[in-house]
């Protein structure tokens, strides 16, 4: 069955910065949107990260350290929860939204690490499978388009509303409908089962890796690309 021709579960996280080793979640959720694209199902959490959240962060998602520290829950309880639902989803097969999964699904990785959790991997005694990445899709669909590829470009390309942006609900039902219109647009992915779906992103995920690599040593010859998809080993 094609991967678009039932539900689809999006998934975002909010940190406090972009290193997927050292960096925290802060928010973070869960959507599930039918086929016709009405949200079924909505699961929210606020963690309290355990350490100041730069301003730099606050000032994307609007989340501040006092109201973190006064409103979220302790990090280790809610990263169980995120781990457990997200192994669920994929346990029964629905392809899993993440937009840039190479970062959200590595930090949440690292995070139960931290906190002495079984991964998602460990709970499905493989890697996370099936994974639907918009930023990857979108560049194997439209190679050559030019411009900037964050969820709200991708958003204004493909048509979808997005008015709370960096809101993690928000984004991840906008990751979905992005997801969901690029395989009715392009068939070719679009009539892909979820199995065949994700083989594909890995293969293009290496591939526009590589290309960036090699565009980066233009100016700086020891650039390094991860190319491992849709999260990076664990550093030894």
């Amino acid at each position: 069955m094609s991967w678009i021709a039932g539900p689809l579960v999006g998934f975002d996280l909010e940190t406090t910065g972009t290193d997927v080793e050292t960096d925290r979640i802060v928010t973070a959720a869960v959507v599930r949107l039918e086929r016709e694209g009405a949200l079924s199902e909505e699961r929210t959490w606020l963690l309290d990260p355990g350490l100041s959240i730069p301003q730099q962060a606050t000032a994307v998602h609007g989340i501040s350290t006092d109201y973190a520290r006064s409103h979220g829950v302790p990090a280790a309880s809610a990263i169980e929860e995120i781990a457990h639902a997200i192994a669920e989803v994929l346990r029964c097969g629905t392809p899993l939204v993440v937009m840039n999964a190479r970062y959200d699904l590595t930090l949440l990785d690292r995070e139960c690490l931290r906190h002495g959790i079984d991964s998602i991997a460990d709970r499905l005694r493989m890697s996370p499978s099936p994974i639907i990445d918009p930023l990857v899709l979108d560049k194997y669909v439209d190679r050559r388009r030019r411009g900037r590829r964050t969820l709200q470009a991708l958003c204004s390309h493909y048509g979808i509303s997005l008015n709370d942006a960096h809101n993690a609900s928000a984004d991840a039902q906008a990751a979905v409908r992005v997801a969901r219109r690029m395989g009715e647009m392009h068939i070719s992915v679009g009539e892909m089962d979820s199995k065949d779906m994700h083989a594909l992103q890995k293969r293009a995920a290496v591939g526009q890796s590589k290309e960036l690599q090699e565009y980066l040593r233009r100016k700086n010859p020891v650039a390094v690309v991860e190319s491992e998809w849709p999260i990076i080993p664990r550093q030894i």
